[in-house]
């Protein structure tokens, strides 16, 4: 898969030029000077020798077909190029030029354009707009990056071309290599979700970082990252996630950024580990580099100085690891030779006055121990400390054991040394414990990922036919949202339990349905129009006989004249009375790049002012369905407190379920909510309250 970009034989350079400083110079420059094996053609056609290298006037004057074609001419000119590459069967090209979409409306009709010419002629294309690519393996450096990285296991992409070329320039700072290394632009053609699937076959690639500022088809995203975080971790950063970033992210490559919730969801589903700073994807970046993954997420603590061991204890209690609570054989081992005034429980204080034999004691004691998973050692810069041979000492165990092993070095300039000898033996160091306690536990989630079934889509025989008659008749009336009787018809054919309800156009109707539901009853206003009921006063729990109905019946319905009077109103609607149960929410709204998004929280008047919700991209399986539970803060509560019983938790998963085959089947649903979904105690159900719906004429599209 897109061989011909990472280990080409030959490579066209259409625009290299003779001035240095250009674009078109130093990408030349870079593909001769790295040692790229394969043969060059520069194409200018007022050059005849560029870098020693025959230049040739145009690409059909190449003796050969190129392998490679990068493109580095005027934006207008582009296009002409590429027609070119066709005539020449070029089936792979870098537009590295800019001047399109991300430049305007002119730039985005020449972008398509561009577009629609490399489909034609079956032409896979990176860019344009971007810095180009790097693989270190076939030491093909097809940038205009001024570094080359060393070789690593480690491969980027990235929408950012500039934040490329900072990159490589703290990697040959901090020793870290690259497989290989991208610059996708605009990614017109070829994308991340290209790029996820050329790293999954990788074999030179252990680990694979991203910046995205949005992505092109947000179902086959989750579909390669999901498949491929199984197989190796999938560290991405994503930007313009408030309306500043994403009007940023659409000038700056002209993507749309999309939603944060959706995002959110899609990396939770698929597996991707989400940094949330270009700090903390390289701090993961280098233990998933450098170390095997932990097998558990007990974490022993070994340090020369009390305060900072307590800041990592401290961190773990607020992360997903646990303190290893050490067997009773090690702290013997370790209370027999460390001095008296030593800590031999986690964390391990080995004093401020050890020297590097002692840390090599403790850490060999520690890694025998059952009970320890991961281990990070923190030492701080004192008179007596052999900071040097203390990082010898580490590395060396630290590549002979097969548990995880992190540092964290608290110093400047007395820990240079030490911090250069673990960055060439490849044991990740951090300047403060709490980044190395972050980059376990990201390590600690992957594995639980990994552990993770996969996902089994639980599908319901439904009643789809009163749904599609409901659908089309809102559809043929030009409305978008059903009235609630229309809305609880369809979430009663896909299986939700909702009160009984009679719509009453009279105070004798009214009587007659309260008395034939029973006592109390609960009055609303019906009409398709008025969405917000109680905010006109249009609704009335608890009516407890005959003579409140007649009181209330009029009473609603003036309110309803007089605020909108406008409205259709087709009488007040008597309900059953819901008692007792705790109150929850479902949601959908639909996201452009990801489609349907399921929304779960603690509901009634609270889901508004809390906000404790969490969402999955639709369609979720059951395990999903109970992590949305789990994830609000008001878990507790369902789950019960203070000698109440827990809810009905199998009740609200099937519900989620439901929902989710609902907007599955019915995509031109854009719009709904459950609210309240009255959850019962274990064993009772639950009731659906109230509902909304709104949908599209048609079904909507996922936009780029």
């Amino acid at each position: 898969m897109l061989e011909h970009f990472f280990s080409p034989k030959t490579v066209a350079v259409i625009g290299a030029s003779r001035e240095k400083g250009k674009v078109g110079h130093d990408i030349l420059k870079n593909l001769i000077q790295h040692g790229y094996k394969g043969t060059i053609f520069p194409v200018n056609p007022k050059a005849e020798d560029i870098l020693g290298l025959k230049t040739y006037s145009t690409l059909k004057d190449i003796p050969e077909k190129p392998d490679l074609a990068i493109i580095v001419v005027p934006a207008q000119y582009v296009g002409k190029i590429v027609d070119e590459c066709a005539e020449k069967k070029i089936d792979s090209i870098i537009v590295i030029s800019a001047g399109f979409k991300e430049s305007g409306i002119e730039g985005s009709i020449r972008e398509k354009e561009l577009y629609q010419k490399i489909t034609r002629h079956s032409i896979r294309m990176l860019g344009p707009n971007c810095l180009g690519l790097i693989d270190t393996q076939s030491c093909l450096n097809a940038s205009f990056a001024a570094d080359m990285p060393e070789k690593g296991n480690i491969a980027f992409f990235s929408q950012s071309g500039a934040l490329c070329t900072a990159i490589l320039d703290w990697a040959a700072e901090e020793c870290v290599g690259f497989s290989k290394f991208i610059s996708m632009g605009n990614k017109t053609d070829i994308n991340e979700v290209d790029l996820i699937n050329a790293m999954y076959e990788d074999e030179n690639t252990k680990v694979i970082l991203g910046y995205l500022e949005g992505v092109k088809n947000g179902n086959d995203f989750i579909a390669a990252a999901r498949k491929t975080a199984k197989k190796k971790p999938l560290i991405i950063v994503k930007s313009g996630g408030t309306a500043a970033g994403s009007k940023a992210a659409s000038s700056h490559t002209g993507t749309l950024a999309g939603s944060e919730k959706a995002f959110d969801a899609a990396f939770k589903q698929s597996g991707v580990i989400r940094a949330n700073t270009i700090e903390q994807l390289f701090d993961y970046a280098r233990i998933f580099s450098y170390q095997q993954l932990p097998k558990g997420a007990r974490v022993a603590l070994i340090t020369n100085a009390g305060g900072p061991g307590i800041i990592a204890a401290d961190a773990i209690e607020r992360s997903e690891l646990q303190m290893a609570e050490l067997s009773k054989d090690t702290i013997e081992t370790l209370r027999r030779s460390l001095p008296p005034m030593a800590n031999v429980y986690n964390p391990i204080d080995v004093l401020g006055d050890a020297k590097s034999d002692r840390y090599q004691f403790v850490i060999e004691s520690v890694i025998k121990d059952p009970n320890a998973d991961a281990i990070l050692v923190i030492l701080t810069p004192q008179a007596m400390t052999e900071i040097e041979k203390t990082a010898e000492v580490i590395t060396e165990i630290a590549n002979r054991t097969d548990k995880t092993i992190a540092t964290s070095f608290i110093g400047g300039k007395r820990t240079e040394s030490a911090l250069k000898i673990m960055c060439q033996r490849k044991v990740p160091n951090y300047p403060f414990p709490e980044r190395a306690i972050s980059a376990i536990e990201a390590m600690y989630k992957y594995t639980l990922w990994q552990n993770k079934p996969a996902p089994e889509i639980k599908n319901f025989v439904m009643r789809k036919e009163p749904v599609q008659a409901i659908f089309e008749q809102v559809k043929k009336a030009g409305t978008t949202y059903l009235s609630e009787e229309s809305a609880k018809q369809v979430i009663s054919s896909y299986g939700f339990t909702i009160p009984k309800s009679i719509i009453a156009a009279s105070e004798t109707e009214a009587t007659k349905a309260a008395k034939a539901i029973g006592y109390p009853v609960v009055m609303k206003i019906s009409s398709p129009d008025i969405l917000h009921k109680s905010d006109i006063g249009g609704v009335i729990v608890g009516v407890k006989n005959e003579q409140e109905v007649k009181g209330h019946f009029s009473d609603i319905m003036r309110k309803a004249r007089h605020h909108m009077p406008e409205a259709e109103l087709k009488g007040i609607m008597i309900q059953q009375m819901v008692a007792g149960g705790k109150e929850t929410v479902l949601g959908v709204s639909h996201d452009p790049q990801f489609g349907h998004l399921i929304m779960f929280g603690l509901g009634g008047i609270y889901v508004e002012v809390l906000k404790d919700v969490t969402f999955r991209i639709a369609p979720v399986d059951k395990n999903e369905a109970r992590e949305m539970i789990q994830e609000i803060r008001s878990f507790p509560l369902l789950r019960g407190v203070r000698g109440e019983k827990s809810v009905d938790m199998d009740a609200i998963v099937e519900n989620i379920l439901r929902l989710s085959q609902l907007v599955t089947d019915f995509p031109e649903i854009i719009e709904m909510d459950i609210n309240p979904l009255v959850v019962f105690p274990e064993g009772n159900g639950a009731i659906a309250i109230d509902a909304r719906i709104a949908i599209h004429a048609s079904p909507p599209e996922r936009t780029n």
